[in-house]
């Protein structure tokens, strides 16, 4: 494993980190999530990824995770990874359980420590930005976090360009740089690339990408249409049906023919084709086996591509 400087900060982040988005949450089993953390860990992964709705249900994956931790990671193995949660989504009903406020970012990171059982979080972001509060409140909310202990750096995900730019320069000026930007990126999803990660290079921000493989589209699952059990078969998923389009599947199996020819699987090449860009810290994996992680993780065993390869890529992705 490979370890990155997070912008201009003295964090090292692995190229790989591990998100507990899915398959972490009360309604999955314990022990394979278990089993998943510990061999991130035992190949060099020491960054997770959470939030406070994780799950589900919500706070379940904090919860899981906490459980985790007290039975693996005892005494100074805490110093050895690094614990991110996030609060910006609806957590709770009610008028306080939502979007940026002061009141509800803080509430949230005690409800995170006490369901983790941790004494702070390495890194606390503002899940999205929040139209209706004023950016300033919502900035000083991550400093008071890390001024009291609670957080050891701040990070922001889901602002745009213009918006990341001002949450920049208010967390400066309050004196908590802004370590992280947690930003929807990948081969199908591109609009990091439109002004935001210059930003991030300006400001001197780490960048770790979220859904790296666009929810499942980026792997041979979906080589062939829809198949029973997806992501995309599933009412309720993340992945919408209309999203698989058969443009969408004409590209996914040319972009397979080329990660044919460099030895790796479609997923493979995906996440390395994201870790080409040297603004990029590291990118967020969810795994629901083990298998299914160490295959994502020999990504890094070829992260060259060559100048033919990315015209080709770039062909493909029109």
């Amino acid at each position: 494993m490979k370890y990155n400087r997070c912008g201009k900060s003295g964090l090292l982040l692995p190229q790989i980190s591990l998100g507990l988005w899915h398959n972490f949450g009360s309604v999955d089993n314990f022990e394979n999530g278990e089993n998943i953390v510990k061999e991130a860990f035992n190949k060099g992964i020491t960054h997770f990824d959470l939030a406070n709705n994780y799950g589900p249900v919500p706070g379940s994956a904090e919860t899981n995770f906490g459980k985790i931790l007290k039975k693996n990671f005892q005494g100074n193995l805490r110093d050895e990874i690094v614990i991110t949660t996030k609060a910006g989504y609806t957590m709770w009903e009610g008028p306080y359980g939502d979007w940026g406020s002061r009141k509800y970012l803080l509430s949230s990171l005690d409800q995170s420590l006490k369901r983790m059982n941790v004494d702070y979080v390495d890194v606390f972001y503002s899940h999205r930005f929040d139209p209706e509060t004023p950016l300033e409140e919502t900035m000083m909310a991550l400093d008071y976090a890390v001024r009291s202990g609670k957080a050891l750096y701040a990070g922001i995900s889901n602002y745009n360009a213009e918006q990341t730019k001002e949450a920049a320069e208010i967390l400066k000026r309050l004196g908590t740089p802004c370590l992280i930007h947690q930003a929807k990126y990948s081969m199908f999803v591109r609009e990091p690339e439109s002004g935001l990660l210059d930003v991030l290079e300006e400001k001197g921000i780490g960048c770790i990408a979220f859904s790296p493989l666009a929810q499942g589209l980026l792997t041979d699952k979906y080589l062939k249409g829809i198949p029973e059990n997806s992501r995309a078969s599933n009412p309720n998923g993340h992945l919408q049906l209309e999203e698989v389009s058969e443009a969408k599947i004409v590209k996914i199996n040319g972009l397979n023919e080329i990660a044919q020819q460099r030895k790796q699987s479609l997923a493979q090449m995906a996440l390395a084709w994201l870790l080409k860009d040297n603004r990029i810290t590291s990118v967020l994996i969810g795994a629901s086996s083990v298998r299914q992680l160490n295959n994502n993780i020999d990504s890094l065993q070829n992260l060259d591509f060559s100048a033919d390869e990315l015209a080709k890529i770039e062909h493909i992705l029109g």
